[in-house]
């Protein structure tokens, strides 16, 4: 049988042992016992976030991958109704169709599936993930350049770093710290019009962008629209030609968007 160590490690497993942090992540995922109505934690553990977040929702689904800690999870909160402990993998839950928000300490292998799931799920209102500090710093700007995927779904979803969680704060301690991400569905798309017309043309453009062909952002976009009128649009969006891509900000996007599909 594998040792808990060597387990941990083939699941990706870093549980969180400084109570603080717990408290000040499920404080951030949690503000008050009315919202989220229904909260899911990914990768529940032993339960160290599992309980603040206990205290701070009226309805909390943990779920957990490894059927060893699933007994012992569900002891400890054998006399707390409104939490549910769930053996399995959370990545195969069904999303709920009511609002609903996410919190975890996601295993760092399976981040970006974490995250696709998140950003697919019509009813999520928002996700407060501890993730690798890199992650977090590549998917919110925090580096000066911005990602395809964080451009890509900026319009319906707010990605922000909340702060930082040392690596000594884990058990067993990964490699490299950790970033307390948070991914928020706006209340109403920034683009304009109706239809999936605007979401079209937002995939479209952050695609050809992103594509690399040409060179830079500026010729990628000559390859769908004239030199006038990217010319136009940089101008508009105070864009120098010679931007490099990942360095262009997504409200930057929404304006060069504006101008290119009026």
């Amino acid at each position: 049988m594998a040792r808990p160590t060597q387990r941990a490690r083939t699941l990706s497993q870093n549980f969180l042992a400084d109570r603080a942090t717990a408290e000040h992540v499920a404080r951030l995922a949690a503000p008050d016992r009315r919202h989220p109505p229904l909260l899911l934690e990914v990768g529940a553990g032993n339960g160290a976030l599992t309980e603040p977040l206990a205290r701070r929702s009226r309805e909390l689904h943990a779920y957990e991958i490894d059927p060893r800690l699933v007994p012992g999870l569900r002891a400890r909160f054998a006399s707390t109704p409104h939490v549910h402990v769930v053996a399995g993998d959370f990545l195969a839950a069904r999303p709920p169709r009511t609002p609903f928000s996410v919190a975890g300490n996601v295993p760092f292998s399976r981040t970006a599936d974490i995250v696709d799931w998140c950003l697919s799920a019509p009813g999520l209102t928002e996700a407060t993930l501890l993730t690798q500090l890199e992650y977090a710093r590549k998917r919110t700007g925090d580096y000066g350049r911005w990602s395809l995927l964080t451009v890509l779904t900026w319009p319906c979803h707010e990605w922000r770093l909340l702060g930082r969680v040392g690596r000594h704060r884990f058990r067993p301690a990964p490699r490299v710290d950790a970033g307390i991400l948070r991914i928020q569905r706006r209340p109403a798309p920034l683009l304009t019009g109706t239809g999936t017309g605007p979401r079209r043309t937002w995939s479209d453009l952050v695609g050809l962008g992103f594509s690399g062909v040409g060179g830079s952002l500026h010729a990628s976009l000559r390859r769908a629209h004239s030199r006038r009128r990217v010319d136009a649009a940089f101008r508009a969006a105070r864009l120098d030609p010679g931007v490099l891509v990942g360095e262009v900000a997504p409200d930057r996007w929404l304006r060069l968007h504006e101008e290119l599909t009026a």
